[in-house]
C-alpha cells in the first residue's frame, strides 16, 4: 500500500498553522488535532508516524489526509453528528408541552407532581413513543423546561429549636464520636 502524502508549499502550511490555532483557541481540540496531523504529513511524515505521534489509530490518521486531499479544509472540520432521530415531531413536543402545563393532575394522575417515570409513561401513551425516563430531562432540558426539587421543610418545626441543633447540638454530636474514635456519618 503506497502511503499517503500531501504537498504544499509555504502558504498551505501557514494556512494550516493558522486554522489550528484558531481550532486551539475556540476549544475544538479534535479539529486541531486532525490539522497537527495534516501540517506533519506536509512535513514528509506517513499517516503510521502521524497516528504514532498523535496517539490515534493508524485509520483516523489515513482517513484525515483523505478527507484533506479531497475536499481541502472542509473535510477536516466537524460536522454535524446527527445521532438518533428523534421520535417526537414538533406537533407533539408542542402537545406535550401543552400536557405538561395542564399539569399532572389535570392529566388524571393522584399526585401533582411530574416525574420523568411519570412524564415517560405520557409519552408512550400518547404518541406511541417509549423514552427512558433518565432521557426524558433531555427532552425536557430541549423543551425549556427545567428540573424542579422540592425542599424539604418539617411543617410544624420550630426554628428556634432547628438554629439550637445546628450550632450546638449537632457540632457536639461530631466532636464527641470524633474522641471516642467512632466514624460519623
Amino acid at each position: 500500500m503506497k502511503a499517503r502524502m500531501n504537498v504544499g508549499g509555504n502558504r498551505i502550511r501557514e494556512r494550516v498553522i493558522k486554522f489550528q490555532r484558531r481550532a486551539e483557541k475556540e476549544g475544538e481540540r479534535r479539529v486541531a488535532q486532525r490539522l497537527h496531523g495534516i501540517r506533519l504529513n506536509l512535513d514528509g511524515r506517513t499517516s503510521g508516524e502521524i497516528a504514532s505521534i498523535l496517539n490515534v489509530h493508524r485509520s483516523n490518521a489515513s482517513l484525515w489526509l483523505k478527507h484533506w486531499q479531497q475536499y481541502g479544509l472542509e473535510g477536516i472540520l466537524e460536522g454535524h453528528r446527527s445521532g438518533r432521530p428523534r421520535e417526537l415531531s414538533e406537533a407533539q413536543i408542542q402537545q406535550l408541552s401543552d400536557i405538561l402545563d395542564s399539569g399532572p393532575i389535570a392529566y388524571g394522575y393522584g399526585s401533582g407532581i411530574w416525574t420523568a417515570k411519570v412524564i415517560a409513561q405520557v409519552i408512550a401513551e400518547e404518541f406511541g413513543a417509549f423514552y427512558h425516563p433518565g432521557h426524558v430531562r433531555k427532552v425536557l432540558y430541549q423543551m425549556n423546561y427545567s428540573v424542579q426539587r422540592p425542599r424539604r421543610l418539617l411543617a410544624r418545626a420550630d426554628p428556634v429549636k432547628q438554629n439550637r441543633w445546628k450550632r450546638f447540638t449537632h457540632p457536639n454530636l461530631k466532636k464527641n464520636a470524633e474522641n471516642k474514635g467512632g466514624a460519623y456519618f
